[in-house]
């Protein structure tokens, strides 16, 4: 039976602990999007954890707001899109009540629904290599930094729908962030345990 895309995560799941939010309701969710009248879904199967307060990875660290890092700010349930190295969208979720700085980077997807959409996007035909990265992602939902960031993740242009919850996942260390001192070692990227749409094992 097809998951139904037109629910959405409730408000208030997003205002939990960034950690429970990450483990127990965003991995095996589905990110979904609806642009230029074309819907695209990919189960969430990786994704990594920052913390604004004490994370020396996280863009708000140590709390704080530039107009960058604004939306992070903001209250959970919103999506923080940034653009890096002058070529790619990141899509963050943000999480916990206003003024925590937390955010969730989704870093791979299995693509479920929209998957012609997806490589025409992003002119690939090889579905292991279509959504298993966060800038990958990015282009084959048509998410932009300059369209999406802080939008409302309950809306109808993007959203997350829930998933059965509950997986078996593996923990690791957060991707490209040497710079990070001691927080450069947490194990706080998660991946779904046996699951072959992950960007790095």
């Amino acid at each position: 039976m097809e998951p139904d895309f037109s629910r959405r995560i409730a408000p208030d799941v997003y205002l939990q602990d960034v950690f429970e939010l990450a483990q127990k309701d965003l991995l095996g969710a589905y990110l979904c999007s609806r642009i230029d009248n074309e819907l695209t879904v990919g189960k969430i199967t990786e994704l990594e954890v920052y913390v604004g307060s004490c994370d020396k990875a996280c863009h708000a660290w140590p709390n704080k707001k530039t107009p960058r890092t604004e939306t992070m700010f903001r209250q959970g349930g919103c999506a923080y899109v940034y653009f890096v190295y002058g070529m790619y969208n990141q899509f963050n979720v943000v999480a916990g009540p206003e003024e925590t700085a937390n955010a969730v980077l989704i870093r791979a997807l299995e693509p479920v629904a929209g998957v012609e959409t997806m490589m025409r996007r992003r002119k690939c035909q090889d579905l292991h290599n279509l959504t298993t990265g966060p800038g990958k992602l990015c282009q084959a939902l048509a998410v932009t930094h300059r369209e999406h960031n802080g939008i409302d993740l309950g809306g109808g242009t993007v959203w997350i729908s829930p998933g059965k919850g509950g997986c078996a996942f593996v923990s690791r260390p957060r991707i490209g962030i040497d710079y990070a001192e001691e927080y450069k070692d947490k194990l706080w990227r998660f991946y779904i345990k046996n699951n072959d749409f992950i960007s790095k094992k």
